[in-house]
Formats: structure tokens, C-alpha cells, sequence
């Protein structure tokens, strides 16, 4: 109540121009970086013939060789690039009032990197593009070099910290293999989140056969719906290079399980569950998709399993393996875990973010600086602190020397004091260290609190090589009780060396 007050009190001092309205905070020190989103991460614009504009964020295509095309022909797709490409990637239905949050893409992480000092236009830009495209689409890949130049002017000759999510991070690498003079020019680091660099395997399969849903719940009613997106995604070639890397050695094999009905010569129906390796299951798609068709204007299309666009893909994971990352880049990894992930289509399910397996996330085949798993579902971890943390220490814009962005707490040393002396020939040094440890997930810290402080001792032994010098060590580590969020630590040790 108070704090309402307080916001009141203060937008009538502003409306009476008695203070003045805060300036957002600007740091300049800042690293430019380049968000880019994944599958159906972009606003999209139907274009007609006389340049009229309508938000279609989906719409109904067909593949011509490896290229999605749109319906109706009198219509071209573009992406809006509105505030420097973020608007395109913000929101993904702006004019969404019920239930808006659940169709947030980028829009908590620029909020987020706005309050650490970025600036839009000048540190932080957006890429949207058509994403039904491949991954290695001439036309996209055309775009994202242009934008990572004009995001190098705009910033001051800076060099660019690409941060993708989900697909995004083909794209990325994609453009890594095939534009690497133009990647090694501009990029200075890449920060991979929860991309699919073997696929989503169970969640792709799935989608093929049945459709998604992008938005859950009872929000989905003013979303698209699940029937919707399968007649909008089966003839995208990005689906195709979402499956599951048939060259990858994976802890389980990814498998087809269906319910099938079988009838023996007396005509008797049995119903038996029947698995199917990864190639098999191209079969099984193409003769379970074989009818399928979609309306279109009172016309019916056929959309079936494809073939040519599946040759197209595997092409594009030739492509994805050879990639190289150029040797002054960085290259750092978060993937989502602790949600059940569809694996084998439709009943195993593994360590992963709902979508995107663990182990594929983690197979980047890259030579990265820190892989970091976050908790987190595939879209949601976008939203998360943890990785708001894990980003802010990579990008540098904590300056904070003491969080690990790998364990995801801060250390902070509070006391540290050493004595050296000499008694009766023997050395003897003693040591005190004391720290607070402050972690944002308190699980484990309020397991403690309200009880005993734990001690631990630990004893360390050394006998030289020629029998004349030898050395112990004895320490006790006391870890009290949570208080206010934190946890004080203290070390005492105490070593004694002989013949030193």
C-alpha cells in the first residue's frame, strides 16, 4: 500500500513538473548485442500488390523447391523492423489484451537489459525473419549479415554479442558455416539458448503428426490453435531441420511409438504398440500424412510428408557439422533442464526443456567457454533470473568478480588472515578465511535454517621423496545456519612442515 502511495505521490510531482522524470540509465562501456528468436519467434507482415501492411504472424504456404511460399500469390511476407528489429521479436501479438504474457518472446530479456544500461538502436537490436524458411535460406542469411553490419555502425565499430534462442542457434551457425569472413567480422561473442543443435527429436515427430500448441491453456482460444499450426508448419523447411540428427549418438535412440490395429485372417482386431527407428519413422510419416490437405479458398491443397524439403534438411546438417567457430570468437551455452521432454514420440521422455533434449542442447560441437544449465522451459527460460544472471555476468554488465554463473551464487570473502612462524625446527602456518554466500535460489540454504552450524574436518599428509621433509595439514570448515539470506562460512587451518 505504501509503495502504491509512493508511486502516486510521485506521478503528481511529475505531472507539476516538480521533479523531473529519471533518465534511463545509459552505460556506454556496453557490448552491442543481437537478439535473434527461433521458430515463430518473428511478427510477420502480409504485403499485397499495392503495399498495404497486415500482421499475419503465421500464414498458410506451400514449398516451392526449399522455399516457402505464401498462397496467394498477389501477397509477399516481410518482417517488421520497427525500434532496430526488437518490435518484430517483443511481443509476438501486440494487440493481444487477455492473457498477453503467455505470447512474450524477447520482451522480459530487453526489459531486463534495458535496466542494465542498454540502449535500443545504439547496444541492443533485434533480428526477426521468416523463420517457416531453412536455416541456410539465402535470403535470410543475406538479412542477418546486413543487420549485424548496420548494428556495428549504429553501436561505433563495436563488435556484436549474438544471444540466439531455440532455432535461432542454427540460423546462427548456419551463417557461421557459410558467411564465416562476414560472422568473423562483426561477431565478438554467441551465447546459444536452449537450441536444438540435435534436434527435438519427440517434440518434432510429434508435430508432424499432430500439431502444437505455441500458446497452453485457455489462452490458446485467442491464439492459434493446435490443428492450425500442424496445417502451417508441415510444409516449413525449418520442421524438417528440427528433426532429430540421425548421425548423432544418442544415450536413447529417438523412436516412433504408435498403437496399431492389426486383423488376422479370422478378422479379428488386435491393437499392439509398435516401435520404429528414426528412419522408419519416415515411412510412417509419409504414409500417415499422405491425405493430408488444407482448404484453401475453397480449393483443397495437398500437404503431405516431404520428401524434397527432407533431402533439403539433411543437406542442411552437413552444413550445421562442419561449422567452425573462428578462433577469436566465444562461443558460451545455456540449456534448459528439469522439464520432461518428449524423446521417443509419443511416451519416453528425458531430461531436457519440455522441447529440446539435454543432450542435444549440449552438443553444440563447438569448443564453448561455459556450458550452464537453468531450470527452465523452452520459451520460459527466456523470463527466468537465473538466466537474466548468467547472461548479465557473460555480458559484463554485473561487474561482479565473485558470481559463478555455473552454480549460480555469489561468494563473497569477508576476512582473511594468515601467520607463518618457526618452533623447534618446524614451520608452522596457521590460516583463518571467512565468506558469505549468497544464492538467489534458497532451497538449499533454508534446509539449514533455524538449525546447527555443520562442521567438517579435513586432514592432508606429505612425506617427500627422500624421506627428509614432510608436511600435515588439518582445517575445519563450520557453515552456519541461513540468516537474511545468506550463509557465513569459516575456515581454520593449520599446516606443520619438517626439513623445509
Amino acid at each position: 500500500m505504501v509503495a502504491l502511495l509512493e508511486d502516486i505521490v510521485q506521478s503528481v510531482e511529475l505531472w507539476l513538473r516538480l521533479i523531473k522524470k529519471p533518465q534511463p540509465y545509459v552505460d556506454p562501456s556496453l557490448d552491442p548485442v543481437l537478439l535473434v528468436p527461433g521458430i515463430a519467434g518473428s511478427l510477420l507482415n502480409a504485403v499485397d500488390e499495392s503495399g498495404k501492411e497486415e500482421r499475419v504472424w503465421f500464414v498458410s504456404s506451400v514449398p516451392i523447391a526449399s522455399k516457402s511460399v505464401s498462397l496467394d500469390p498477389k501477397t509477399r511476407i516481410s518482417v517488421p523492423d520497427d525500434r532496430f528489429g526488437l518490435y518484430a521479436i517483443d511481443v509476438l501479438d501486440p494487440d493481444m489484451a487477455i492473457g498477453r504474457d503467455s505470447v512474450y518472446y524477447f520482451h522480459d530479456m530487453i526489459f531486463e537489459m534495458i535496466r542494465w544500461g542498454y540502449q535500443e538502436g545504439k547496444t541492443l537490436f533485434g533480428f526477426g525473419y521468416d523463420f517457416r524458411q531453412s536455416n541456410r535460406f539465402e535470403e535470410t542469411l543475406d538479412c542477418l549479415a546486413a543487420k549485424l553490419e548496420s548494428a556495428y555502425t549504429a553501436s561505433g565499430g563495436k563488435k556484436i554479442i549474438v544471444i540466439s534462442h531455440s532455432m535461432g542457434g542454427l540460423l546462427v551457425k548456419c551463417f557461421m558455416s557459410l558467411r564465416s569472413n562476414i560472422f568473423e567480422k562483426y561477431v565478438k561473442n554467441w551465447i546459444a539458448i536452449a537450441a536444438p543443435f540435435q534436434g527435438a527429436p519427440g517434440y518434432i515427430t510429434s508435430t508432424l503428426l499432430n500439431g502444437m500448441s505455441f500458446v497452453e491453456g485457455w489462452e490458446e482460444n485467442f491464439f492459434i490453435s493446435k490443428r492450425s499450426m500442424h496445417q502451417l508448419l508441415i510444409e516449413c523447411p525449418s520442421i524438417y531441420e528440427l528433426m532429430g540428427c540421425l548421425d548423432f549418438k544418442w544415450q536413447h535412440i529417438p523412436r516412433l511409438q504408435l498403437w496399431r490395429e492389426h486383423q488376422d485372417r479370422d478378422g479379428k482386431s488386435t491393437t499392439m504398440l509398435e516401435s520404429y527407428c528414426p528412419v522408419e519413422t519416415v515411412s510412417i510419416l509419409t504414409q500417415a500424412l499422405s491425405s493430408n490437405k488444407v482448404n484453401y479458398d475453397g480449393v483443397e491443397i495437398p500437404l503431405p510428408f516431404n520428401i524434397e524439403i527432407l533431402k533439403w534438411a539433411k543437406e542442411t546438417r552437413r552444413v550445421l557439422s562442419s561449422a567452425k567457430l573462428p578462433p577469436h570468437v566465444k562461443f558460451y551455452n545455456i540449456y534448459g533442464t528439469s522439464f520432461e521432454t518428449p524423446h521417443s514420440a509419443n511416451y519416453l521422455c528425458v531430461d531436457g526443456d519440455g522441447t529440446v533434449p539435454v543432450e542435444s542442447a549440449k552438443a553444440d560441437g563447438l569448443n564453448a567457454e561455459a556450458r550452464v544449465g537453468v531450470p527452465g522451459e523452452h520459451r520460459g527460460i527466456l523470463c527466468t533470473h537465473h538466466t537474466f544472471r548468467v547472461l548479465k555476468h557473460w555480458l559484463r554488465a554485473d561487474h561482479d568478480p565473485y558470481y559463478n554463473p555455473v552454480n549460480d551464487y555469489v561468494i563473497l570473502p569477508t576476512s582473511f588472515e594468515i601467520e607463518r612462524h618457526q618452533e623447534k625446527g618446524l614451520e608452522v602456518t596457521s590460516l583463518k578465511e571467512e565468506w558469505e554466500i549468497i544464492a538467489e535460489d534458497q532451497d538449499n540454504l533454508d534446509n539449514m535454517a533455524g538449525g546447527k552450524p555443520l562442521v567438517s574436518s579435513i586432514s592432508v599428509a606429505h612425506v617427500g621423496d627422500d624421506q627428509s621433509s614432510d608436511e600435515e595439514a588439518h582445517a575445519t570448515v563450520t557453515v552456519h545456519p541461513q540468516s537474511e539470506g545468506k550463509q557465513h562460512v569459516e575456515l581454520n587451518a593449520v599446516s606443520v612442515s619438517a626439513g623445509a
